[in-house]
């Protein structure tokens, strides 16, 4: 493990948000990863109910400025960066004022999900791809946590398929239990298909719902971790049947077992 380079993606991290499955995971893991003579950048979005104050937050102006096209629209990309406390780890956080100023993660007050959360993946996907081609910081292995980070897979081996910086990356999917209620907006399709990927690689997204996203994960990735106990069975499946290295929810519990997936499985 030493000295490779792992990027570690989220849409949820402690201490930034509350100890859910996977945001401790996503701060256990390149924590493991560094006491192992590894390397991270740890890559999450910048909502407005993280408090900058207290986690001494400040944007990076050299990584900022860029606009990125979102279903034909410039949206502007604003980095911003932080250091978890008695760790040598960095966060990155991914900002638009437009997607991710709401005082809230994935869902409004009443628990339902927000209307361009399909909008928000796709700029986060762009995001943290376009800062850490300007980190010129080239991964070995790219771990993605949750489904706000599924069309990852799909966008670095299509839309960025002839970008230098990744093509030795292997990609991590690691698969939780989904708070995906009812699906993101049908037009996701549409939105994606702008970027002009190919038709029958997204095919699978004009069925928004959380399996749907799950196998679009699994058939792009390189590697699988099942992180929840309790996923559905369809989910399951499309982990045991696909013939990528993966890893059940007992074994993943092990970091050392993590460890030994990324050195002698990836």
């Amino acid at each position: 493990m030493k000295d490779k380079k792992v990027l570690i993606i989220s849409s949820e991290v402690v201490p930034y948000l509350p100890q859910t499955e996977q945001a401790i995971n996503s701060f256990q893991t390149p924590k493991t990863i560094n006491e192992h003579g590894g390397q991270t950048r740890i890559f999450m979005p910048r909502y407005g109910l993280i408090n900058e104050r207290r986690h001494q937050l400040h944007e990076v102006i050299r990584l900022s400025g860029m606009n990125l096209v979102i279903n034909d629209m410039d949206m502007p990309l604003i980095i911003k960066v932080a250091s978890i406390p008695k760790e040598r780890m960095q966060v990155y956080f991914i900002d638009n004022e437009e997607y991710f100023k709401r005082r809230a993660v994935l869902h409004d007050a009443k628990g339902n999900l927000f209307k361009d959360n399909d909008e928000r993946m796709i700029f986060f996907t762009k995001g943290v791809v376009e800062t850490v081609k300007k980190l010129n910081w080239s991964p070995d292995i790219i771990h993605l946590h949750g489904w706000f980070t599924s069309l990852f897979p799909l966008y670095l081996k299509s839309y960025y398929a002839d970008e230098p910086l990744f093509t030795q990356s292997k990609i991590v999917s690691s698969i939780y239990e989904s708070d995906l209620k009812g699906g993101l907006s049908k037009k996701i399709y549409d939105k994606v298909a702008f970027d002009k990927i190919d038709e029958e690689k997204i095919e699978g997204l004009k069925n928004t719902s959380f399996e749907a996203l799950t196998q679009l994960a699994v058939t792009h990735s390189d590697g699988l971790i099942q992180a929840s106990e309790n996923l559905p069975e369809e989910v399951k499946n499309q982990i045991k049947q696909s013939d990528k290295p993966q890893l059940e929810y007992s074994a993943a519990k092990e970091q050392e077992t993590l460890i030994d997936f990324y050195t002698n499985k990836i």
